[in-house]
C-alpha cells in the first residue's frame, strides 16, 4: 500500500493557491492516552490544523524542550509502543483525511526495522516522516524504502545551516522543508526572531520544496509573523501545554481545538 505523499504534497500546494501558510499541529502519540491521543491530533484538525504531526515519544528526545518531555514521559510510563504511534495515524486519517506525519528519532526506526516502519506507516495512511537527527548523508536507506513506499522524507535545517549544506539537504527531502527558527530545542518563545526568516529565504534559494517553520510559534500573533514569510506554520509545544495544564481530558481537548482555531486564524492574516 502507498503512502500519502501526494496528498501532503496537494494539501500544501492548495494553501499555497489559497495565498496564506499552512497551519501544522504537532502532538504526541499516548499522550495524555493512546485514546486520549487520537482525539487531541482530532480536535486539533477539528479546530483548523491543515496537517498534524505525530510524535513518537523518546526517552531522550534531544530536540525537544521540557513540554514535550513531559508529555514523552507521560507516553512512555503508559506504555506507549510504535504499534500505538501506527494506530494514532490510521485512526486520525480515517476520521479526518488529513495528512498525518510521524516524527522521530532515529533509534526507533533502526531499532524497528526501516522496511517494517516504511510498509507499516503507508499501511496506516501515513504521509511521511520528519527526522531531526538523521543526517542526509546516512539516509540513504531510509529514503530508498520511503520512496518506494510513497511517504515523505522531511529533513530540518538551522540557522546555522551553511548555504552549501542547506542545498544537499533539500535536495534529499521531500514534502517540505522543516526550518527551526532558532538554535535550540523546542518550546513557547516571546518572539521568533530575524534568524528564522533569513533562513527561509536562504532555504527557499536551494530547492522548490515548501518550507515551514517551527520551534517558538505558541499565539496567533506570532503565526501571523511567520505566516508571512513561510509556506507552513508549525506549532507543538502549545498545544502540548494546554493539554498538560488542562484540569481534565475534556477541557484538553477543549483547549487545544481553542487554540488551533486562534493559530488558524493567525495564519490566514498574513
Amino acid at each position: 500500500m502507498s503512502g500519502n505523499i501526494e496528498l501532503l504534497n496537494t494539501t500544501l500546494a492548495a494553501t499555497g493557491a489559497a495565498d496564506r501558510a499552512a497551519l501544522i499541529a504537532y502532538l504526541p502519540a499516548g499522550f495524555p492516552t493512546v485514546d486520549g491521543g487520537i482525539e487531541a491530533v482530532k480536535a486539533v484538525i477539528a479546530g483548523g490544523a491543515d496537517i498534524v504531526e505525530i510524535g513518537l515519544p523518546h526517552s531522550d528526545p534531544v530536540l525537544d524542550g521540557p513540554v514535550i518531555q513531559t508529555a514523552d514521559d507521560i507516553a512512555l510510563r503508559g506504555g506507549v509502543r510504535i504499534a500505538d504511534v501506527m494506530r494514532t495515524v490510521r485512526e486520525a486519517h480515517e476520521a479526518t483525511g488529513v495528512p498525518i506525519l510521524v516524527m522521530t528519532y532515529w533509534n526507533p526506526i533502526d531499532r524497528y526495522g526501516v522496511e517494517r516502519f516504511t510498509a507499516e506507516l503507508a499501511e496506516a495512511g501515513g504521509a511521511g516522516c520528519i527526522l531531526p537527527d538523521l543526517p542526509v548523508q546516512e539516509s540513504a536507506l531510509w529514503r530508498e524504502h520511503a520512496e518506494k513506499h510513497g511517504l515523505a522524507t522531511v529533513f530540518v535545517v538551522a540557522p546555522s545551516s551553511q548555504d552549501a549544506r542547506l542545498a544537499t539537504i533539500t535536495a534529499a527531502g521531500s514534502g517540505f522543508v522543516y526550518a527551526a527558527s532558532l538554535m535550540g530545542v523546542t518550546g513557547t518563545r516571546a518572539s521568533v526572531g530575524a534568524q528564522a526568516q533569513d533562513l527561509v529565504g536562504r532555504t527557499r534559494a536551494t530547492t522548490d520544496l515548501p518550507v515551514c517553520v517551527g520551534l517558538g510559534v505558541s499565539n496567533a500573533a506570532q503565526a501571523t509573523e511567520v505566516a508571512g514569510f513561510a509556506d507552513g506554520v508549525i506549532v507543538g509545544s502549545a498545544f502540548v501545554k494546554a493539554m498538560l495544564d488542562a484540569p481534565d481530558e475534556a477541557a484538553g481537548l477543549a483547549a487545544v481545538r481553542s487554540l488551533a482555531g486562534e493559530l488558524a486564524e493567525g495564519v490566514r492574516k498574513r
